[in-house]
């Protein structure tokens, strides 16, 4: 094993870069057969979110590979471009500054720590709890009471979402998981212990949850007529959702093997998982709709900003967290 990926998370990276690989082919064989001037903009879109992808999923890869300390950097290193994202686009004051120095060089590291030390109940409180009764207090004192309360719920929502949240995902790490005994989970080991079966977890959820994304995105743009939010997004639509969520279901039921679950089990968190992160994309619309912004940023291109493509985890990641903690350990 090398850092987190064992041979069974190595084929399961090696069988996503077999999709991409695909995707890749098809999107060649697109240029070679449509007319170029006039899918000059699907071509362009498509071959930016395929690269992207192919940049993602190497990332992901690398990060296992280089072991937990590494991933949970990488993921507080979203996190700090996510924050950026969203106090760009927010109502911020100039006295604010000092609040958000603490948000992004105090309490955004001091929480990835607490994840890396595995220590659970700072981690679940520490920026609900403290960090939410603290940042207001700190802006108080600051001085400034023009719109008090929108600028106060801005930070809060944003270390929420951006930090809070997303950290969700790399905590998956450490979860106790199942140790694996041919095709049956049996014994638990304690948190942090779980090495490649937490990598398992994680790339699980992410497949599944970003799989969705994209199954919505292809279902919406072959069948999508009935939008569900148009005010919102008017790109999402019944038929985009409704297929892409059971597709990804699908996709999460047949990677069973790969995680504590029975396949019925599978079906029923990867449901849930695909539903939370379609209200994640949707509430994060809103977001961007309300500042009238069309992404939160350009840092890949193709998708947008980092909270384009983390926002439907936002919602799922502590869901799924908290759901396996619950029932499976």
């Amino acid at each position: 094993m090398i850092g987190l990926v064992d041979a069974r998370t190595g084929l399961l990276l090696g069988g996503v870069y077999g999709v991409l690989v695909l995707a890749s082919v098809v999107t060649a064989v697109l240029y070679a057969v449509l007319d170029r001037a006039k899918n000059a903009g699907l071509l362009s879109n498509l071959t930016q979110r395929i690269a992207a992808w192919w940049f993602m999923i190497t990332g992901i890869a690398v990060a296992l590979l280089a072991g937990e300390t590494v991933a949970v950097f990488a993921f507080l290193l979203l996190s700090w471009l996510g924050l950026r994202e969203f106090i760009t686009i927010s109502p911020t004051h100039r006295k604010d500054h000092k609040t958000l120095v603490w948000v992004f060089f105090i309490i955004t590291p001091l929480h990835y720590f607490f994840v890396w030390q595995h220590w659970y109940g700072m981690f679940a409180v520490f920026i609900p709890v403290y960090a939410f009764l603290f940042l207001p207090t700190r802006s108080a004192l600051a001085g400034e009471t023009k719109k008090f309360l929108q600028r106060t719920a801005v930070t809060q929502w944003a270390l929420m979402v951006c930090v809070y949240a997303v950290s969700y995902t790399v905590a998956v790490l450490n979860l106790p998981t199942a140790i694996e005994h041919g095709r049956e989970f049996a014994e638990y080991a304690p948190a942090g212990s779980g090495g490649a079966a937490g990598a398992q977890l994680l790339l699980f959820l992410f497949i599944v949850v970003q799989g969705s994304d994209v199954l919505q995105y292809i279902w919406g743009k072959t069948l999508g007529r009935h939008p569900i939010a148009p005010s919102v997004s008017p790109n999402k639509t019944w038929e985009g959702f409704v297929g892409g969520v059971l597709s990804a279901t699908a996709l999460g039921t047949a990677l069973w093997w790969i995680t504590p679950f029975a396949p019925w089990q599978a079906a029923a968190i990867s449901f849930v998982s695909c539903l939370m992160g379609f209200f994640g994309g949707l509430v994060m619309s809103s977001i961007k709709r309300d500042r009238g912004v069309k992404d939160f940023g350009s840092i890949i291109p193709g998708h947008g900003g980092i909270m384009d493509r983390l926002d439907s985890l936002v919602f799922a990641a502590p869901v799924f967290f908290h759901v396996v903690r619950f029932f499976f350990t």
